[in-house]
């Protein structure tokens, strides 16, 4: 009886495990669980990135970080702490630096370099690309005139390359990546360098190494500005890695191209430009912040960045538009006196432009004799983000308590001794007109400084006003006649320098109604 029921049993576990078999053979196989799963690559290749980017270029900022976490850094505390004061900051900078944005992340990644660095503009320039500092550094990235020139940026009346995004932006990688391979890979001290300069770095390193003590960017004696410098992008990157846990929710940004670079084969009105484009001339000037005046250079570079939605349109009509019709033409009778400076100065273009089209080897003119000369297609004041617009927008703003006088520099006079006659700062002084300490000023140039006196009328109402000169006029009797000085008048219409206006020339003034009609 017993063997029967054993036999039964094994009966039925051989069915059992038949069965079993059977169900497995009809399911997939799955592979093997590893017990240490493969670790993610730590920075992604060029196309593989390009293949698996995210929609928001933010996220694809964060999947690019290469730097340590130096959140427990008390400096690196205390600018998350200032930057949660004032919230608005981040939505600020995020808007600021969205046409420049995808095209600097895009080019950090081909260098290798870590994406924290994207947010080095934030930190220099808060993404302004005209911005300008005590110092002489422009635009984004904020090169001096020696270290633009060392890595190719051409700085001229025309154009400067410090303020190009293109050309300032690969010579920050450049020059990041060589500062990165003098401090042995050690990254704050590259990025301390950049602010204060690789020579003031090694100097501090080597005062350590003497002491005995750590040589690391947190252990060294820096400028002031460079110990929160560093801290300060540190902290950016933190709130952007982790945005929810310090209380702020970024917008995201399309991971996708602003612009397009179209080349030119010669110079071009940059209303023109916006014209063809359909793009207002402000935003042509935002892309293309490295052309000074009202036209891109005629030496080059010779290419513009278009909205990547406008591109398209902009070459077709160009495609239309004869390369003569680029920019205006005007044919000019030289007047007794003339010289080609001032002529130059009375059409805002320059000595170099007017012999080339001219043909001519020497200064030398004749009057009577005809001139072709490029100029503006629109009035200055319409080419607003100019370098000489700029400079008068920033002279024409108020300062509450404050009373504006022009000053005309003097030959022997410096920035100091304006300042010491004045009573004033001489960052002071600079900073109203947009200069820098190290800037060179020249007699006849004209200088805004603001008194600490009350304005005495109250009802002060100022007015914009074209004038178009007539036969007989002189800038004397404009400025008699509109109670106005004739230093503002040739301020407000870039005739430094030059004293001849011809009648037909349209004038800009900014005239006190109230004092006028007294």
């Amino acid at each position: 009886m017993l063997k029967y029921r054993v036999r039964i049993l094994h009966t039925c576990l051989i069915s059992i495990f038949a069965l079993m078999l059977s169900n497995c053979a009809t399911k997939e196989k799955l592979p093997p669980t590893p017990l240490h799963p493969p670790k993610a690559p730590q920075t992604l290749k060029q196309h593989d990135r390009a293949d698996h980017s995210p929609r928001d270029l933010i996220e694809r900022i964060r999947l690019g970080y290469q730097l340590p976490s130096y959140v427990d850094q008390p400096k690196v505390q205390r600018h998350i702490t200032r930057i949660k004061k004032h919230p608005s900051y981040l939505s600020v900078m995020q808007t600021r630096s969205a046409p420049y944005l995808y095209y600097i992340v895009s080019e950090l990644e081909k260098a290798q370099l870590p994406l924290e660095i994207a947010f080095l503009p934030m930190v220099e320039s808060a993404f302004d690309a005209f911005a300008y500092s005590h110092g002489q550094a422009s635009g984004l990235w904020q090169f001096i005139p020696s270290t633009g020139k060392r890595y190719g940026l051409q700085q001229t009346w025309w154009y400067d390359g410090r303020r190009d995004l293109i050309a300032s932006t690969q010579a920050a990688i450049q020059f990041l990546k060589q500062l990165n391979s003098m401090f042995d890979g050690q990254w704050l001290l590259a990025l301390a360098a950049y602010n204060s300069g690789p020579a003031r770095v090694m100097k501090a390193i080597k005062t350590n190494r003497k002491a005995g003590v750590s040589t690391d960017f947190w252990s060294l004696e820096l400028p002031k500005e460079t110990r929160e410098y560093v801290p300060k992008l540190l902290a950016i990157a933190e709130i952007v890695k982790n945005p929810k846990s310090h209380g702020f929710l970024l917008s995201p940004l399309p991971n996708q191209p602003y612009f397009q670079q179209v080349t030119l084969n010669k110079q071009i009105d940059l209303a023109k430009a916006a014209q063809l484009a359909d793009t207002p001339l402000s935003k042509i000037y935002q892309l293309n912040p490295a052309f000074n005046q009202w036209a891109t250079s005629p030496d080059g570079p010779h290419s513009l960045l278009v909205p990547i939605e406008k591109v398209a349109l902009f070459k077709n009509t160009l495609a239309k538009l004869q390369p003569k019709d680029w920019i205006k033409w005007e044919r000019y009778i030289i007047q007794p006196n003339d010289n080609l400076g001032s002529i130059a100065a009375l059409h805002n273009t320059h000595i170099k432009v007017i012999k080339s089209v001219n043909n001519l080897h020497s200064n030398r003119i004749i009057a009577g004799e005809a001139l072709i000369i490029p100029t503006a297609s629109h009035p200055s004041s319409a080419y607003s983000l100019s370098k000489p617009q700029r400079l008068i927008a920033l002279q024409n703003k108020s300062i509450k308590g404050r009373k504006k006088s022009l000053y005309n520099v003097k030959p022997g006079d410096s920035f100091w001794s304006i300042a010491k006659e004045q009573g004033i700062s001489v960052n002071k002084l600079t900073s109203w007109n947009r200069l820098s300490p190290k800037d060179r000023i020249f007699p006849g140039q004209s200088l805004i400084i603001w008194h600490s006196k009350p304005i005495k009328n109250t009802n002060t109402v100022i007015k914009k006003v074209f004038y178009k000169v007539r036969n007989g006029d002189s800038l004397a009797r404009i400025a008699s006649k509109f109670k106005v000085q004739v230093a503002e008048l040739k301020t407000w219409n870039q005739l430094q320098g030059h004293k001849y206006i011809h009648p037909g020339q349209k004038l800009v003034l900014y005239v006190n109604v109230t004092q006028l009609n007294s």
